[in-house]
């Protein structure tokens, strides 16, 4: 952060650059050059422990960042209107350019077999859910709507561990896998060979994972938030993100349904096809034209 503050805008000017993007939700005070920030989101606002011991210094240098930047760029609508609500941003200031699949593009895929060995999943049917555990993830009511199921499946959970996993692992049955980290290839091998793929968020800047679902043709159950709506429109389930017996419903109809789960993964194939990184490119360019010519 202090780099950023004192290098950067020095290195910026040697090199005589027209805009200067910073890409991670912060920017120089004082960078003496035009500059286009993304600010992703700011759950931080709403959920104070995502940012952990940096929470001060976020507090301080987002909404700087937003105020010091001819233009703010960021991931969907939703995030534009926390921006806006939160940030005091002017709305016309605020660019959206909604993101591209999250993994690369789908290439010789692991095998399923190989993948429920290794991993020691056996023959059951995989409920596949890819969020960080933090508080805001939500994964607490998930494990609690898994646990009232009458079913053989598996919930898989790749991801680092964090400080809320040891809680986490209290509430979770022997149904439950926690992973730990995952390589792309593995993580792509559990998109494909899950029945289903839940997303429980309270909050979302806009939803990668659900995405990188149905990139894979894998049908999605969501919470039914606006950022993860704008991402996955009519192609997923939606439930109540604050209630563990709407979780569950979710989760059941997605097993025990053929036809449903038929259904939201050819919607969700279309769907996927909405979002590409060459429209983001675009939408990013444009935002560079844009602060480079206004005052």
């Amino acid at each position: 952060m202090l780099a950023e503050q004192t290098l950067l805008p020095r290195a910026a000017r040697r090199a005589r650059v027209d805009v200067l993007h910073n890409t991670l939700n912060t920017a120089p005070a004082l960078p003496g050059i035009p500059q286009v920030t993304t600010i992703h989101d700011v759950i931080y606002k709403r959920f104070p422990e995502t940012a952990g011991r940096l929470n001060v210094g976020v507090a301080l240098l987002v909404p700087l960042a937003a105020r010091r930047s001819r233009l703010v760029l960021t991931d969907s609508k939703a995030s534009r209107q926390d921006i806006v609500e939160f940030l005091g941003v002017e709305p016309a200031r605020v660019v959206v350019a909604p993101l591209g699949p999250g993994l690369p593009e789908p290439g010789e895929p692991q095998s399923e077999a190989e993948l429920r060995a290794r991993l020691g999943l056996g023959e059951a049917l995989i409920v596949l859910t890819v969020a960080a555990k933090r508080r805001h993830k939500n994964l607490d009511r998930l494990l609690d709507a898994f646990g009232r199921l009458e079913t053989d499946a598996v919930l898989v959970v790749p991801g680092f561990e964090t400080l809320f996993e040891a809680e986490l692992k209290l509430r979770a049955g022997e149904r439950v896998r926690f992973l730990g980290w995952v390589d792309d290839r593995t993580l792509d091998g559990l998109y494909r060979a899950a029945t289903c793929f839940v997303l429980p968020s309270l909050a979302e800047g806009f939803g990668l994972p659900v995405l990188e679902a149905m990139t894979r043709g894998t049908p999605v159950a969501s919470s039914d938030i606006s950022s993860l709506r704008e991402v996955a429109g009519d192609a997923a389930l939606y439930f109540d993100p604050l209630d563990s017996a709407s979780i569950a419903r979710a989760i059941e109809r997605c097993l025990g349904d053929a036809e449903l789960r038929h259904r939201l993964r050819a919607a969700g194939l279309e769907r996927a096809k909405l979002f590409t990184w060459s429209h983001t490119a675009e939408a990013t360019l444009e935002c560079y034209e844009r602060a480079a010519r206004e005052p």
